[in-house]
C-alpha cells in the first residue's frame, strides 16, 4: 500500500533524496523535476499519453545510449529486439514509468493507490501490471525515416497486456481504429456511436500507455506520406524518428 501524505514526500519515497553526485546525471530524476502529466484519451479506454515524460536532456542522454549499442550503424538496420535481460538504460526507462505512473496516481487522485484494483476506466496502468517484476522484458526499437511508418496492427497476443511506447526525435500522428469485422462502432450502454480513427500526436519525449481496450481492441498505426501526418489544420515536418516499445512476454504454462 502507497499512501502520501504531499507531493513532496511522494517525491522523495519514489525518487529518493538528491545528493550533489547526482546532479551531473542526465538520466537521474531529481525532486525538482516537473511532475508527469497525463491525458486521457477518453474515446479508447486504457489509452495514456504523458507528453512531458522525458525533459530535453534525458531525451538526448537516452539518444546516445540507444545509439551507442550500435545496433543502427548502417543505413539498411532500422530495427532491434531484444528479450529478457534489457541494457541498462531500457531498465532505467522502464522505472522511470512506473515512477510516472505512481506519480500520475498520487496526483489525479490522492488517494491510495489500492483503490485501483486492477481496473482500467481511469486508472493509468492496472496495479497488477505496475508491480508485477519485471516490469517489461522485451524492447524494440524502431527508426523510422520521413515516410516510413507502421502498418494498423495489435500486437501479437504472445506479450502480455500492458504497453509502452516511448517517442523520440520527430512528432508524429499515431492513429487508433477499433477492431471491428466490416465496422467501427463501439457500444457505450445502451448507446452505439460510429466512430472513424482516433489521431494521438506524439511529441518528441511523449510516452503512451496501452492496457485492456486499448491494447487488445485497437490497432494503432503511424501513416507518414504524404498529406497524412496532419495536427492542427497543419502537415507535420518529418524528420527521423525512433521510438521505443516496452513489453512483457507472456508466461507459457
Amino acid at each position: 500500500m502507497l499512501k502520501m501524505e504531499n507531493h513532496d514526500e511522494l517525491l522523495r519515497e519514489v525518487f529518493g533524496e538528491s545528493s550533489d553526485s547526482e546532479d551531473d546525471d542526465p538520466q537521474h530524476k531529481h525532486i525538482g523535476d516537473p511532475i508527469p502529466s497525463w491525458e486521457q484519451i477518453k474515446e479508447i479506454n486504457g489509452l495514456w499519453l504523458c507528453r512531458d515524460f522525458l525533459s530535453p536532456q534525458h531525451q538526448s542522454s537516452l539518444i546516445s545510449a540507444v545509439l551507442n549499442e550500435g545496433w543502427f550503424t548502417e543505413d539498411s538496420h532500422n530495427q532491434a529486439m531484444r528479450f529478457g535481460d534489457l541494457p541498462a538504460w531500457a531498465t532505467e526507462l522502464s522505472n522511470s514509468i512506473r515512477e510516472a505512473v505512481l506519480l500520475g496516481h498520487h496526483v489525479s487522485k490522492s488517494t491510495d493507490l489500492a483503490t485501483s484494483n486492477g481496473a482500467t476506466g481511469d486508472c493509468l496502468l492496472p496495479l497488477n501490471l505496475l508491480w508485477r517484476e519485471p516490469l517489461f522484458d522485451q524492447l524494440i526499437v524502431n527508426v523510422y525515416h520521413p515516410g516510413e511508418g507502421i502498418c494498423a496492427h495489435v500486437d501479437l497476443m504472445r506479450f502480455e497486456d500492458g504497453i509502452a511506447i516511448v517517442s523520440l526525435e520527430s512528432s508524429c500522428v499515431m492513429h487508433f481504429t477499433r477492431v471491428e469485422a466490416g465496422s467501427n462502432i463501439v457500444e457505450q450502454g445502451e448507446m452505439h456511436l460510429r466512430v472513424g480513427k482516433i489521431p494521438v500526436h506524439l511529441t518528441p519525449g511523449s510516452l503512451v500507455l496501452m492496457s485492456g481496450e486499448a491494447r487488445y481492441l485497437w490497432k494503432h498505426e503511424i501513416n507518414r506520406n504524404p498529406g497524412f501526418q496532419m495536427w492542427g489544420g497543419q502537415e507535420l515536418i518529418q524528420e527521423k524518428r525512433i521510438s521505443i516499445t516496452l513489453r512483457k512476454l507472456r508466461q507459457v504454462e
